[in-house]
């Protein structure tokens, strides 16, 4: 289309006619009016251009195919900045995770305390002190943003992080038995997310895996007649996302520990999900601690920091001081180690442990993972009660909106068999409630500003609010959302 199409007097005030292929405006015209401008102020004259190129190839498209469609240049607007809203989000969004699933893979894993925010923060805006020595002047080690909290917090002589506990695993697998046996008993020969296979890290740690007892029942002595002097280390692994429960056994970390020392072998335990205080604390089972490994005889422990920990994604190694200079020594160090955004959050998460260990409900208040999992039924229950009566109106031509109770779970392979008392929205479509209809509704939710995530469960759509803490961001959006259900 030419320049000649419109009149350059009109370039703010075409009239509001039916476009056709012949009077679609060109792209300069387009970029003249004001709210392009306004626009481009914001977004970039180039990002901005692309979206009236693209929108106008679109346009064309359907006149072709339906030259009798009545297409205004109102709505050729409203097309321009529903194309450049859509290329300006972020890939990365908040959402609502009402998934019933507080530690969710998918959806980020813990939510980080304000002071791991403000860390971050700091660490991305400025230059920041993760590999200087601001006593001596000179170079300095990333180790020791948080290897003096993580030794005050589990007791250990040591640590060092790496980006996430299969990583952890990997480093002292290669650091400290490349080459060797590792016995390692037939029931923590686990996979977990990912393809993530136990077998598989230690062939890729260069390790030789030795399996002893059985699934479900591994005694001490099956562990001694498998050492020899090509053992490199002896490994406890956490079974992370199951539990092996009835007619079973398996030694304690003291007895494997006195067994390993007393041949000059090493004991590592992997902890999985990882913890630094008592989950009895807050009403839930108990979850192995790094500092009762140590206590036990163990020379490394490794554990996740974005799990139970509360934290930011990493892997953390605490241990024998002669041993985690080993593990550092190791050339993949290098490859895994986190970044100064990551070392700056999670010293923040380890810092409001310290700051608040003595008061379990103060720590649970700072750190939302405790708190979300902590939460009373009771508590939520009223949640669903406050927001009920809305969420019903903005669906009132849709769906029968209900308050049930619910089991949520802790997630990422925490404490698998383990539900808490919950409460949900459960949100089930009037008429013939097929598959096809609960999924368009669940569809609608996840199209929202802020996407809304649920699960479905017996043709309805469930809602947990055991992680809704934000009630009046969600009640913002359920304009919105009886719009978007009435005219879909």
């Amino acid at each position: 289309m030419n320049d000649h199409s419109v009149p350059p007097a009109a370039a703010n005030t075409l009239p509001e006619v039916a476009l056709t292929l012949k009077t679609l405006p060109s792209v300069d015209r387009l970029l003249g009016r004001a709210s392009a401008q306004q626009a481009a102020q914001q977004h970039g004259r180039t990002l901005v251009k692309r979206a009236i190129q693209s929108t106008l190839t679109t346009t064309r498209q359907r006149l072709l195919a339906s030259p009798a469609e009545l297409f205004t240049l109102d709505q050729l607007d409203r097309a321009i900045a529903q194309k450049l809203a859509t290329e300006v989000r972020s890939n990365l969004r908040a959402v609502f995770n009402l998934t019933g699933t507080v530690i969710h893979t998918n959806l980020g894993r813990s939510q980080l305390p304000e002071a791991a925010i403000t860390a971050m923060v700091l660490a991305a805006r400025s230059a920041v002190t993760i590999e200087y020595d601001l006593a001596k002047g000179g170079r300095g080690e990333r180790d020791d943003i948080t290897e003096g909290l993580l030794c005050e917090l589990t007791g250990a002589e040591a640590a060092t992080i790496v980006n996430n506990n299969a990583a952890a695993v990997l480093l002292v697998l290669g650091a400290l038995a490349k080459g060797k046996e590792v016995p390692v008993s037939r029931g923590e020969l686990v996979e977990i997310g990912g393809s993530f296979r136990i077998p598989d890290i230690m062939q890729a740690a260069g390790c030789k895996l030795v399996e002893v007892g059985t699934t479900n029942r591994t005694h001490l002595q099956d562990y001694e007649n498998a050492l020899s002097d090509q053992t490199g280390l002896v490994a406890r692994i956490h079974t992370s996302n199951f539990e092996v429960v009835g007619f079973t056994a398996s030694p304690s970390e003291a007895d494997l520990a006195t067994l390993a020392h007393a041949h000059g072998i090493p004991l590592m335990v992997d902890l999985g999900s990882g913890a630094l205080v008592p989950f009895e604390r807050y009403g839930l089972p108990h979850e192995p601690l790094p500092q009762e490994a140590m206590k036990a005889g163990a020379d490394v422990v490794t554990f996740s920091g974005d799990k139970l920990l509360g934290g930011p994604q990493s892997g953390i190694i605490t241990g024998n001081k002669d041993l985690i200079a080993k593990i550092r020594r190791h050339p993949l160090k290098r490859a895994l180690r986190c970044d100064k955004i990551i070392l700056g959050a999670l010293e923040g998460v380890l810092r409001t442990y310290r700051d608040h260990l003595d008061d379990p409900q103060e720590l649970a208040q700072h750190l939302p993972v405790l708190r979300l999992l902590s939460r009373p039924a009771a508590d939520i229950r009223q949640v669903g009660e406050r927001i009920l009566a809305s969420v019903q109106t903005a669906l009132r031509a849709v769906a029968e909106v209900t308050l049930h109770p619910a089991q949520s779970q802790i997630g990422s392979g925490s404490l698998p068999v383990e539900r808490l008392d919950s409460w949900a929205l459960v949100i089930a479509p009037l008429g013939k409630r097929s598959g096809r209809t609960v999924q368009a509704l669940e569809d609608i939710f996840r199209q929202l500003p802020t996407p809304v995530i649920g699960r479905i469960k017996d043709g309805a759509i469930w809602l947990d609010l055991r992680t809704l803490e934000n009630e009046s961001g969600f009640l913002a959006q359920l304009g919105l959302l009886a719009q978007m259900t009435t005219t879909t």
